[in-house]
């Protein structure tokens, strides 16, 4: 069947409304959990993406000085490489008298590791804003990259239409590191802080392991504190012998485009128990913000200020990420403020639910060790859900969890 739709593109510095013929519409994204590529890239890149993205850093390389772990991989790989841990990252802060947030000295990243005790860094009492975060899932982020920024803008004003206002996810612009002076919907990140993911590699490459590269330059600090002389390597320390578009950034970037969505288990979900469990879902509310399914944005859509074009490998596909990409206050916000402004101090993006039977420790900070505490944990925006939760019979509690768990 013959489709038309309107992309808009980027001509000399105007955006144009251009007519798209397309012959299928949109199909199934590859979802699985056996580290093959989803099209972005050819398997021997992949493979070589993954080599590059569980690769140890060391002091030599550029390592620190103060960083959190020594590659991409030991935070992000269960249950292979690219998707969820354990793992936390720590932040902390302090409001004023007025309420306005002030990060601990040198940013409200703590880093757990430093390369001499000298710089170690640590919580001072005075910043009593404290937070973990765990590690996310970057399992099939390539799509999530690819949904238009239309499409999240939309989710935000049919919550708040159904709803009343009651549900009304937030969207924010934030900078595209790769294109100067653009910006775009945020999706990445606890805060939404990121909407490109060669911006979210690159400022994790520097905040994680302490490698400075070609769009975050600048060393880290130890509590606001110069690292020089603990620092042997020339900034950036990102392959700096090599071109933009072959640097560690640019291929932690195309292997988590090219990697594969997050599976279902499909012979739990078809199992009387999770198919009455995923009713008890939609029917309590949770289907609000745990949005079942997206498409993303038709092949040959610019994204990022221009610098990247949705390929067919991630264009018109359909996701099921459990997740609207949204920012909420549902009671649990941590208050600290990081691309959005002072008005995200309480809300977090809500956690994508594909691959949750992956995860032993769910929220954001990852204390809540059952569904049922996770749900439970719901205020703000999301407290009559977890009212309706509460009200339901034993037998629905345990279809819901096993709907739950077959995702």
């Amino acid at each position: 069947m013959l489709q038309v739709r309107a992309a808009s593109v980027l001509v000399f510095g105007f955006w144009v409304t251009a007519v798209v013929y397309s012959v299928a519409g949109p199909t199934e994204a590859p979802a699985a959990f056996d580290s093959k590529t989803n099209g972005f890239i050819r398997q021997v890149d992949f493979d070589k993406g993954i080599d590059q993205f569980n690769e140890n850093e060391s002091i030599a390389s550029g390592l620190g000085p103060v960083y959190n772990a020594e590659s991409c991989g030991a935070c992000h790989g269960n249950p292979v490489a690219g998707g969820i841990s354990q793992v936390t990252e720590l932040r902390a802060g302090h409001n004023t008298p007025t309420g306005e947030f002030v990060p601990a000295p040198g940013g409200s990243l703590i880093n757990d590791r430093a390369t001499h005790a000298a710089i170690a860094e640590y919580v001072p009492p005075d910043e009593t804003i404290r937070t973990l975060r765990t590690s996310l899932n970057t399992l099939g982020d390539g799509f999530v990259e690819a949904i238009d920024d239309a499409t999240l803008r939309a989710l935000a004003a049919q919550q708040a239409d159904a709803t009343k206002g009651q549900i009304a996810g937030v969207v924010i612009e934030v900078p595209v590191l790769e294109a100067p002076g653009a910006t775009r919907v945020g999706r990445f990140g606890w805060k939404n802080q990121h909407a490109s993911l060669l911006s979210f590699a690159a400022d994790a490459y520097l905040n994680e392991m302490g490698i400075t590269n070609r769009l975050v330059p600048d060393e880290n600090t130890s509590m606001g504190d110069s690292v020089a002389p603990y620092d042997t390597v020339a900034d950036p320390e990102d392959s700096p012998n090599k071109p933009e578009g072959m640097q560690d950034i640019d291929a932690f970037a195309a292997f988590m485009r090219a990697t594969k969505a997050p599976p279902r288990d499909l012979v739990r979900a078809a199992t009387a128990g999770a198919t009455a469990g995923s009713a008890v879902f939609d029917r309590i509310g949770c289907n609000i913000c745990h949005v079942r399914t997206l498409t993303t944005a038709p092949s040959g859509t610019p994204i990022n200020g221009g610098t990247l074009i949705v390929p067919d490998a991630l264009g018109d596909k359909i996701i099921h990420p459990f997740g609207d990409f949204l920012l909420h206050d549902v009671g649990t916000g941590d208050g600290i403020v990081q691309n959005g402004g002072p008005a995200t101090a309480r809300l977090l993006r809500t956690a994508p639910l594909w691959g949750l039977r992956t995860r032993a420790r769910m929220m954001h900070d990852g204390s809540s060790l059952t569904f049922a505490d996770a749900i439970q944990r719901h205020g703000g925006e999301a407290a009559a859900v977890s009212r309706r939760f509460r009200t339901l019979s034993a037998a629905e509690k345990d279809q819901l969890f096993t709907f739950l768990s077959s995702l």
